[in-house]
């Protein structure tokens, strides 16, 4: 499996989203990260509509042991954002979303620990029926919560939280769609 990182790339892009190179995603997380392509998820389950949370795991190189939202990731050179967040559900969390959508667009740039995130990171949400069994070198572990009191923990407990995910809930928060399906 490490091997399989060392050979995955990442899509470097410029700010209007523009491609302009790959790079090994071994090698693209560090003091400066150059801004590529990723993506967030947030996952629901279909009998309780509670959102599934994941701890990063110790041996991430970026925000290891931090509390984040269900998944994250990079797509891949020519693959579109919902298959790569349904790629690394399954591969995080052997999660198979019932269904996936793209919801809103979403930028940051945060050092943790050294480390720099630069990306350019559609927000994505869906619903799964299976629990999750966790890929142990990305997720340490895992919980279910409702939705409106995530909202607010991550407005009185933002340090608890991975950055672009405090800043994602609000963005969230805001939108009908996410309310009309998963607060109603």
């Amino acid at each position: 499996m490490e091997q399989e990182q060392e050979r995955e790339f990442v899509v470097l892009i410029d700010e209007k989203n523009n491609i302009i190179g790959t790079m090994l995603k071994s090698e693209v997380h560090g003091r400066e990260t150059p801004l590529h392509r990723a993506f967030s998820t947030f996952i629901f389950r279909k009998s309780d509509k509670k959102l599934l949370l994941q701890q990063r795991s110790h041996v991430k190189k970026t925000w290891p042991l931090m509390w984040s939202n269900s998944c994250c990731g990079h797509p891949k050179p020519n693959e579109d954002t919902v298959s790569a967040a349904k790629r690394r559900l399954d591969f995080e969390l052997g999660l198979q979303p019932l269904w996936i959508e793209e919801v809103a667009p979403y930028q940051y740039c945060f050092t943790h620990k050294g480390v720099m995130e630069n990306e350019i990171c559609p927000i994505l949400i869906g619903m799964v029926d299976s629990e999750p069994i966790i890929n142990t070198e990305e997720v340490e572990a895992v919980m279910w919560v409702d939705w409106n009191w995530f909202v607010e923990e991550t407005k009185k407990h933002p340090e608890k939280y991975s950055e672009w995910c405090v800043e994602e809930v609000a963005i969230l928060d805001k939108l009908s769609r996410v309310n009309e399906l998963f607060i109603s």
